[in-house]
């Protein structure tokens, strides 16, 4: 008699013939031979399943899910799973002495070697970061001097003082940044065919401009560009002219670079306190800033989609592309959409 080739039977009807095969055997006290005759497999198959029946009970016999199993997922225990977790999330590869900048499948299989001595495959560790719930992102750059504990107190009490403020007073807060925009900067990908570096022609000429701006979460932009370096006397070129421009009073939050504590620009604050009023972000931390996506917009839009030849035609380009994002206050209003600035939308 032709033997079953029980492989190419469903999993429902190999589960069936196991339960069968060990009733037989095991209730009704039919011979393994006998048993396997009945159902037209071999005596060896029969023989297993019994075993594995007798050894685990029903379990061991019943349909489990297929696929390839990967050894390698058995090889962590919890407390492991759990400790290699807790080190990606607060620490950066860099910070453990280890030869890479960003967590990549390569990074965690070399802590979790250098942290329990288990080896895993390039593939099984991507398993287990999968099952972890990490997924591969672009990270935010992040100073080392940065200060939690600072940015905390400006999230929970500075800034909605300033903001209770700003409604008592019926003042407007402005968010000020400057940036500076170089006419070698490029942004984006070009199609080529596979294996041939797309070659982008531009003037071989380096020129820049420099920006200053202010943006609110009611839509308002206002900017102004110049080509010189930006010091104190820039900087109060911008300020008379924001305050001019500005029918409430002003609270301009700023980070804390030096010409905006220059004794000239406090001076001059101080005379004009009841049309203008600074406050300053957390140090080191650029991300708490909705001008800073202002400048990042310009920057991929303005300039890096743009080839200026000359620097009359970047700065046409910037000027155009701001008046039409002045006179465009949802985009402005957008934002302060992005997560670490939606606490001042």
């Amino acid at each position: 008699m032709k033997l079953k080739d029980a492989r190419k039977l469903t999993q429902d009807a190999q589960e069936a013939l196991r339960l069968r095969a060990i009733k037989w055997v095991v209730a009704e006290g039919k011979t393994r031979t006998e048993v396997a005759s009945l159902l037209g497999v071999s005596r060896v198959a029969v023989s297993g399943w019994v075993s594995r029946y007798k050894k685990n009970g029903e379990e061991a016999v019943l349909k489990k899910k297929r696929g390839r199993r990967s050894q390698d997922m058995k090889k962590l225990q919890p407390y492991q799973c759990a400790t290699i977790v807790n080190i990606i999330k607060d620490r950066c590869p860099d910070q453990l002495k280890l030869p890479f900048m960003l967590w990549t499948r390569d990074a965690v299989g070399m802590l979790i070697e250098r942290k329990f001595g288990i080896k895993l495959a390039v593939r099984s560790v991507g398993n287990y970061l999968k099952r972890w719930g990490f997924t591969p992102q672009k990270p935010l750059r992040r100073a080392y001097e940065r200060q939690d504990a600072a940015v905390k107190v400006w999230l929970e009490e500075t800034y909605p003082k300033i903001a209770e403020r700003a409604k008592k007073e019926k003042a407007e807060i402005h968010w000020g940044d400057e940036a500076g925009f170089r006419s070698t900067h490029q942004t984006g990908t070009s199609y080529s065919p596979k294996g041939k570096t797309p070659v982008i022609k531009s003037t071989g000429k380096r020129f820049k401009i420099n920006m200053i701006s202010t943006v609110t979460n009611k839509g308002t932009l206002r900017f102004m560009l110049f080509e010189e370096s930006f010091t104190a006397d820039v900087f109060l070129n911008f300020l008379k002219r924001l305050t001019k421009g500005s029918k409430n009073k002003v609270f301009l939050i700023l980070d804390n670079i030096k010409v905006h504590h220059a004794k000239v620009v406090k001076a001059w604050l101080e005379v004009n306190k009841d049309k203008i009023e600074a406050f300053f972000l957390p140090a080191y931390s650029p991300e708490l800033n909705p001008d800073e996506l202002l400048n990042q917009d310009v920057k991929s839009n303005a300039v890096g989609r743009k080839r200026a030849r000359t620097l009359a035609e970047m700065k046409s380009n910037l000027t155009n592309y701001l008046f039409g994002t002045q006179n465009n206050p949802d985009i402005v209003k957008s934002y302060f959409l992005k997560k670490e600035v939606a606490y001042a939308a």
